[in-house]
């Protein structure tokens, strides 16, 4: 007994001690970081829209859930992409940026908060929508709604919508938000998250860019993003009960961890779905989480959008 309340005094000990720091580090880390593209209204709140490139044509790109800040971790794509195309990164509401909103996290909500962002920064459609992750549902229903603005869909390893996934349990948001009180994590991906993720100097990426990243990651999730994270079930469920237009053409770009056992029927359930106008095209060479990180995965990603504009 007495070992046992000695190691859980250290737990609790370091626990009380990174809470502390955390506390004392949140307060300014992030005012020295400028952000990169406008700040535009969108239902009396600021949401952050950057771009690149004056092309003809313009590529709407569209983070998957909990990226701590997408007009950085998009940045080496954007930069390839903008040689041909007006690329645009929208940071939702409660990512990077983007002030955090009350506003139900719903499908409809999310789409109409990418449109109205789009036209205050400027920006007229019609659009190629480049979702990564959970935003590829936002982006269907967007489809759906709204067949005549976009121009295709080029879908980065995105969420099916062909495929129920599970409600995240309430108690797994509690867990969250005491592992983001208490910043143990901002001690740890320093060391693991640039070579685990590919958000390297090697794979584009500038020195800056990559503390940049690292200072958010200290930040990431919120009362907005958990909120996402909650309602994630119901807007898959929503999309899939809708029929996808056969007048948007759909460009499905995997990378090839994620077309072999349980991953093939998972994307080949979510083609059908999507009609036989929607193709796929597997992507080798990367071992990284994200598609888009590594620096191989983003020549084929635009060879890929090229051959399909």
């Amino acid at each position: 007994m007495a070992i046992v309340s000695i190691i859980v005094s250290i737990i609790l000990g370091i626990n009380l001690i990174s809470f502390i720091v955390n506390k004392r580090l949140s307060r300014n880390e992030l005012e020295e970081i400028q952000s990169l593209g406008k700040l535009v209204k969108v239902n009396g709140r600021k949401m952050h829209v950057h771009s690149m490139g004056n092309g003809e044509k313009t590529i709407v790109i569209l983070p998957g859930l909990g990226t701590p800040l997408p007009s950085v971790d998009f940045a080496p794509l954007m930069r390839d992409l903008s040689k041909e195309y007006t690329v645009v990164c929208v940071e939702f509401f409660g990512y990077g940026f983007s002030d955090q909103s009350d506003t139900p996290r719903t499908n409809e909500n999310y789409t109409e908060e990418i449109r109205l962002a789009l036209t205050e920064a400027g920006f007229k459609p019609p659009y190629l929508l480049m979702p990564y992750s959970a935003s590829g549902i936002y982006c269907e229903y967007y489809a759906t709604k709204y067949p005549g603005e976009v121009e295709g869909l080029i879908l980065l390893d995105t969420t099916s919508s062909a495929e129920r996934e599970a409600s995240t349990p309430g108690f797994v948001i509690k867990i969250t938000k005491f592992q983001r009180a208490i910043g143990i994590s901002r001690f740890i991906n320093p060391l693991i998250l640039p070579k685990a993720t590919g958000i390297t100097e090697s794979n584009g990426y500038t020195k800056e860019e990559v503390k940049e990243i690292l200072k958010f990651t200290n930040h990431v999730g919120n009362d907005t993003t958990d909120n996402q994270l909650m309602e994630h079930s119901a807007t898959i469920l929503e999309v899939m009960e809708m029929e996808f237009p056969k007048s948007v053409p759909v460009l499905m770009l995997s990378a090839d961890g994620y077309t072999k056992g349980k991953w093939k029927t998972y994307r080949e359930a979510h083609l059908k779905r999507l009609g036989e106008h929607a193709k796929v095209k597997v992507i080798d060479g990367s071992n990284h989480s994200n598609i888009y990180h590594d620096m191989n995965y983003r020549k084929a990603i635009c060879n890929a959008v090229d051959e399909f504009v």
